[in-house]
């Protein structure tokens, strides 16, 4: 495991050369999201909803310590399956990260593994980006100096 990769999305890495149809691929996916925490209905708010994903996509930051070597965490919910399934991956790659570290991990390349690059609607492929976008900028309002 480098320094950019979590035990966890490793783990989904494996799974995914495991399974070779990308149909299984996309169950697994919807099926990470079914297993997710429900995000309580009083976190969804306009100040935790990501714009630009097509469905209704909510990030609630927990910031674990101050400064660069807080860790990072969230709880994140959407009213689609797979988008569902997208937040746990993102949950896998970046959950309980230092937030300086956050923004070195190379969230693109790292999904790529996973063929979601390939697989997912451009639509779909601008929520993640969207996503990623929105953990960034947390990671980075939290590890700023206070």
């Amino acid at each position: 495991m480098t320094d950019t990769q979590t035990a966890a999305f490793e783990e989904i890495a494996e799974t995914f050369e495991f399974l070779d149809d990308w149909e299984d691929r996309y169950r697994h996916v919807i099926d990470m999201g079914r297993a997710m925490q429900p995000m309580d209905d009083a976190l969804k708010v306009p100040a935790t909803k990501v714009d630009g994903c097509a469905s209704q996509v909510w990030i609630h930051p927990v910031i674990d310590g101050d400064g660069p070597q807080a860790r990072f965490d969230f709880t994140g919910d959407s009213d689609a399956m797979i988008v569902r399934g997208l937040i746990a991956v993102l949950h896998a790659l970046y959950g309980g990260r230092p937030v300086a570290e956050v923004a070195a991990i190379d969230a693109q390349a790292q999904l790529a593994r996973l063929g979601l690059d390939e697989h997912l609607s451009s639509q779909r492929s601008n929520g993640l980006r969207a996503m990623v976008a929105r953990i960034r900028a947390i990671a980075a309002e939290a590890s700023a100096p206070a």
